[in-house]
């Protein structure tokens, strides 16, 4: 007969399991994807290296939960950031804003997520972040274009465009330890409203 979990114990292994990727996040915001090895969040967790295996196969596993996790984060915000703005336009530079406000608070986790080099699978969750947000970002504009708001164009490649140009736009300033936000937000957020082919308020036109 196979051996069922109780209800205890299963409550203990997902109480741990989220301690784990707690002491993860720490770890990355503090060294990157490098710093987190199965015995250094272990330890950073307060159990045993062998437990670790009770919860993922290995770093790579590991390593993609965490990646998921945070973008998690990160797109919930972004997402909630949008709601609150008025227009499309506004919208997306909301989301602009709220990323690079939150990534510039935060760079060494920002640049583990965008940047750092990684294993093979947490480069295929890049990918994933990278359509969410230029999916949030198409849905924005594809509702300007609709309403006449914006000059004719493919919303799906610019907003690709836009989370290529927004991310490398951070990878110095992150690199760096995070930059002076006061110059680098605005400047992105004047950025991103003219590549939709509108403009900032009081520009001329």
């Amino acid at each position: 007969m196979a051996y069922r979990r109780t209800p205890a114990v299963q409550a203990r292994l997902d109480a741990q399991r989220e301690a784990v990727l707690l002491a993860a996040v720490e770890l990355m915001s503090e060294r990157g994807y490098g710093g987190c090895s199965m015995a250094a969040v272990a330890h950073r967790a307060g159990i045993a290296t062998g437990s670790m295996y009770q919860h993922f196969a290995g770093k790579a596993e590991l390593s993609v939960e965490l990646f998921r996790v945070t973008v998690g984060r990160e797109l919930q915000a972004v997402t909630e950031a949008a709601a609150r703005a008025g227009g499309p336009q506004a919208r997306v530079a909301a989301v602009v804003e709220t990323f690079a406000r939150r990534a510039l608070k935060a760079p060494r986790l920002a640049y583990a997520l965008l940047a750092e080099p990684a294993d093979a699978v947490v480069d295929a969750e890049r990918l994933v972040f990278r359509r969410a947000f230029r999916d949030l970002f198409a849905a924005q504009i594809s509702e300007a274009l609709a309403a006449g708001l914006l000059p004719p164009q493919d919303a799906a490649l610019t907003a690709a465009a836009l989370v290529g140009a927004v991310g490398e736009a951070l990878v110095g300033p992150l690199a760096a330890g995070g930059g002076q936000p006061d110059d680098v937000i605005p400047a992105l957020v004047s950025f991103t409203l003219r590549a939709l082919g509108d403009q900032p308020p009081g520009t001329a036109r």
